[in-house]
């Protein structure tokens, strides 16, 4: 990393004042303690030059400041070094006179006699020459120890520190510089070690074999001017010069800042770095020198924090001694044998200080520092933005509101901006919320108004034009309408077709742009079901402004469609096709292309809806009835009648008919009550038109069906005035050949015309009354024949009766073979094998040969005696019943009534049937069976 030399941090006279004014840490004195050899509070430090240390002892202060102490060496303790993780301390001293000094490692959770464990003892010096320690440090996974010499040697010890067997001294460094500072850097699996002279820094790799060595620099510092950083300085080496206060890595020298004051002691704790200098140029003095060869001077302690840019405590001493840190507070020493304690204020303390400042950027600093959550950074910004913007600056103010978003409502930060001056800072406040995707859709019509109001296109587009749909940070309908309202038809329709709000684009493209076919040509691009919804909806427009190409997209829409791309039908997709029925509507004033739909659809799909056939039928009719030439006419009249005939109105049958009326349409009237039996009402309509011939040709046509037709027929001709002879003729000759009228009532009917003679129907009488005569002489016939037959049944009852019956019959009546017994015989002379009979018999006391005529006769009796009581039950009924009418038409609705066969025998051949029925019935009921 390249060297940087920075400006030291700012400072704030006002915000670091001693007494009153407010400060980031405490001050407090605490009671005085004298310290008697040594000050070492969990961390390094040097033995101050007083008598009591000439005793070799070392001192232990803890909270309560009551001291205790053990006697370590025999003279002097001049180094001490305590772990961070471990319990142990490290210290050189003298035993004896002359320069010999000894390490000593003490285990303190031990005790040897009531002191600490000693566990290990070692000479300081690895030579002969005799030279000063000058520093001391441990690495905390006891496997490296380095000590400085004023020489400017370095040894290091490597192995467990704690034992001798496991340890290897050796020298590190040689130079003609003392010593001045030692720190060891972990990073990883390797460990370096940090050394600064006088006069250079240097860095060392001591986890290898080798110990490369890298120059970092050519200045160097004095005693108690260098620390180690913590993480959050990436671990850096620091070396406070007089001049400035450098940074370093293992490899190469980092920033630098630009600290005035001669330098006495650097510190690092919690984050900070404490410089203690003087605050006057004089020439620095040796360390080792007499301490009475120096004067008393003034000194500033000043705690930097290196991470915010700011000095965080500032204030003057008188002879410091050294800076310690212990029980999360730092300890300052005077000369004058006080401990000063200062102690670190609170963060939310420290970010009052601030705001009554207004120092919102340090304040800022210092709370991502120190982990504040995004809340409580979210409180400072919108506090620094109203800073801002009290004071006018809005451009700085929105950039802090921007900071807030997620955490601070946005109609908060909107309504600071409505003004039209502030439209800018709007508009950069609402793109950030839409880019963090956190806007509304009233947001949305918010940013929309200022990017129009402000006529910027290209970031209009920028908005607008995104390349996935990931990217879009905004309610897409929203931003239609705004862009619709505010005449940006492109874009709107660009985001209408891009994010597929058909409707949207197709009702830009038809209401304000006007473009009709390109509408159209977007509907064809859809797919099947949006497609037909959106005819649905536009189909009239279009048929209105563009009818041939509306109706050939319907027609496509209806038989086999698939969607256009880049105007080709995509013909491996399935066609999908739409009911037809439903778009006619659409041509309610295009005839011409209706017909031709509807045609276009009864041809290509036969299947269609019935309301298709139906509407073609009407449309047909509607021309056929308005055209004036006969050729054109007739060619309509042509297509009317086969359209009615393709069977397709079977089921609309009355619909048909209806349309045929209206229009006039008497053919197809015509063949409609022809399919649909209708004869009554042809006979009706050429009734109407006198057509004389028409009403006899159906009489004849459809005569066997309603044999009623010749009634009405003759009705009809005998109301007629004119001469209507040789019809009344007709009629009169089918009347007699099928019966249909009593004799009777044909002269009834025929009574109302006034022009109708006997002539007329004197052959129909006498041909009737031949008949009749006829009739009664057969009728006479039988009545002699059954008396007859009467007389020789009762002959033979009586016989069977009085005398014995004689079965002679040689033969089975049903095989005709020789009778062979067993044999079965019946009273009416017939005679069976026995298992001819069991074959063929349906009763065993009915004879085979006789039942079916004797079925005829019991059938014939029972039904006179249902009849007789039907009747029976109709005149109780009748005479019983308030409404007589009620009881006459239940029995019509039951078809009591129906006439089924016109009977014209006269009185006497009813009484002879009667008289016929029951000799038969006697006879069945005295037959027996005979063995």
């Amino acid at each position: 990393m390249k060297s940087v030399c920075r400006r030291g941090p700012c400072r704030a006279p006002l915000w670091f004042s001693w007494s009153s004014r407010v400060v980031l840490w405490s001050t407090g004195r605490k009671k005085e303690v004298h310290l008697l050899t040594c000050y070492q509070l969990s961390n390094p430090g040097r033995l101050l030059d007083y008598p009591a240390h000439m005793e070799g002892q070392i001192w232990f202060l803890p909270r309560s400041l009551q001291l205790t102490g053990f006697q370590a060496y025999k003279l002097r303790v001049t180094h001490l070094y305590q772990l961070k993780q471990h319990n142990i301390l490290a210290s050189v001293g003298e035993d004896e006179e002359g320069i010999n000094p000894l390490v000593k490692i003490w285990n303190l959770e031990k005790r040897d006699g009531g002191n600490p464990l000693c566990t290990r003892i070692f000479p300081a010096i690895p030579g002969t020459e005799p030279t000063v320690v000058s520093c001391l440090t441990v690495h905390e996974n006891l496997n490296f120890m380095a000590i400085g010499f004023t020489d400017g040697s370095v040894t290091l010890n490597k192995g467990d520190i704690t034992r001798d067997r496991h340890s290897k001294t050796q020298i590190l460094h040689k130079g003609n510089y003392p010593v001045t500072g030692l720190a060891f850097r972990q990073a990883g699996k390797t460990t370096h070690l940090f050394v600064v002279t006088t006069e250079n820094v240097q860095s060392y790799i001591v986890s290898g074999k080798d110990y490369p060595r890298v120059e970092l620099d050519t200045h160097g510092c004095g005693l108690r001017c260098s620390a180690l950083s913590d993480p959050s300085q990436d671990l850096q080496f620091i070396v406070a010069g007089d001049e400035c206060v450098y940074l370093y890595q293992p490899d190469e020298r980092g920033p630098c800042f630009a600290f005035e004051g001669h330098k006495l002691i650097a510190h690092w704790f919690r984050g900070y770095l404490i410089i203690v200098s003087r605050d006057r140029k004089v020439s620095p003095k040796s360390e080792f020198t007499s301490r009475d060869s120096q004067s008393s001077d003034k000194q500033i302690l000043n705690i930097y924090d290196l991470c915010n840019k700011f000095i965080a405590y500032s204030t003057v001493f008188e002879d410091v001694v050294d800076v310690l840190a212990e029980w999360g507070s730092l300890y300052v020493l005077t000369r004058d044998g006080r401990v000063h304690a200062l102690q670190e204020k609170d963060t939310q303390t420290k970010l009052e200080m601030l705001f009554k400042k207004n120092l919102f950027e340090m304040a800022i600093n210092l709370a991502k520092s120190q982990h504040l959550d995004s809340d409580g950074l979210a409180q400072i910004f919108m506090q620094y933005g109203d800073h801002l913007y009290s004071k006018g600056n809005h451009d700085g103010a929105v950039q802090q509101y921007i900071r807030t978003i997620g955490k601070l409502e946005p109609s908060y930060v909107i309504r600071k901006f409505l003004d039209a001056q502030r439209i800018h800072n709007l508009t950069a406040y609402l793109q950030t919320l839409h880019r963090q995707s956190l806007a509304n859709a009233d947001h949305t019509t918010l940013l929309l108004n200022c990017y129009t109001k402000l006529k910027d296109s290209s970031k209009l587009e920028e908005f607008i034009k995104k390349k996935s749909e990931s990217e879009v940070h905004f309610d897409v309908e929203t931003a239609i309408k705004v862009l619709r309202q505010a005449g940006y038809y492109s874009h709107a329709l660009y985001l209408a077709e891009n994010h597929a709000h058909h409707e949207w684009y197709l009702k830009i493209q038809l209401e304000d742009i006007k473009n009709y076919q390109e509408a159209l040509r977007y509907i064809g691009k859809l797919p099947f079901e949006q497609a037909e919804s959106n005819m649905k909806r536009y189909g009239k427009i279009l048929m209105h402004h563009i009818p041939e190409q509306t109706t050939q997209l319907l027609k496509g829409l209806c038989t086999d469609y698939r969607p256009s791309l880049e105007g080709r039908s995509d013909r491996e997709a399935p066609g999908c096709r739409a009911n037809s029925e439903e778009f006619i509507p659409i041509f309610a004033n295009n005839p011409r292309e209706l017909k031709a739909f509807l045609e276009h659809m009864s041809e290509v799909q036969p299947d269609s809806p019935q309301g298709i056939y139906d509407t073609l039928l009407e449309l047909r009719l509607q021309n056929w009835a308005h055209e004036k030439d006969p050729q054109v006419k007739e060619k309509l009249h042509a297509e009317a009648i086969s359209l009615l005939k393709s069977g397709r109105f079977c089921d609309v049958f009355d619909k048909a008919l209806v349309l045929c009326q209206m229009h006039d349409f008497q053919d197809g009237v015509l063949y409609l009550y022809e399919q649909g039996k209708l004869f009554q009402q042809i006979m009706h309509y050429h009734m109407q038109h006198e057509q004389y011939r028409q009403v006899i040709s159906v009489c004849e046509r459809h005569g066997e069906q309603d044999p009623s037709l010749w009634e009405q027929a003759l009705s009809y001709f005998a109301r007629k005035e004119e001469d209507c002879k040789e019809y009344v003729a007709a009629v009169l000759k089918h009347i007699e050949n099928k019966n249909l009228m009593p004799p009777l009532l044909v002269v009834q009917t025929l009574a109302h015309n006034s022009t109708a003679t006997l002539s007329v129907i004197r052959d129909y009488l006498v041909q009737k009354l031949q008949k009749q005569s006829q009739q009664i002489a057969q009728d006479e016939l039988r009545v002699r024949r059954y008396r007859e037959e009467t007389t020789r049944i009762r002959q033979e009852i009586q016989e069977l009766k009085a005398s014995p019956k004689i079965f002679q019959k040689t033969k089975c009546s049903i095989c005709n073979s020789a009778l062979e017994l067993p044999s079965v015989h019946f009273l009416c002379g017939h005679s069976f094998h026995q298992h001819c009979f069991e074959s063929y018999s349906e009763s065993d006391a009915d004879c085979p040969t006789c039942l079916p005529e004797n079925r005829k006769v019991m059938d014939m009796i029972r039904a006179q005696e249902q009849k007789r009581d039907l009747h029976d039950q109709f005149q109780h009924q009748l005479k019983c019943s308030n409404d007589s009418f009620s009881v006459i038409a239940d029995y019509f609705g039951r078809g009591v009534f129906n006439k089924l066969t016109l009977l014209t025998d006269p009185p006497t051949a009813r009484l002879t049937s009667s008289l016929e029925a029951g000799l038969q019935r006697d006879l069945l009921m005295h037959s027996r069976r005979g063995t």
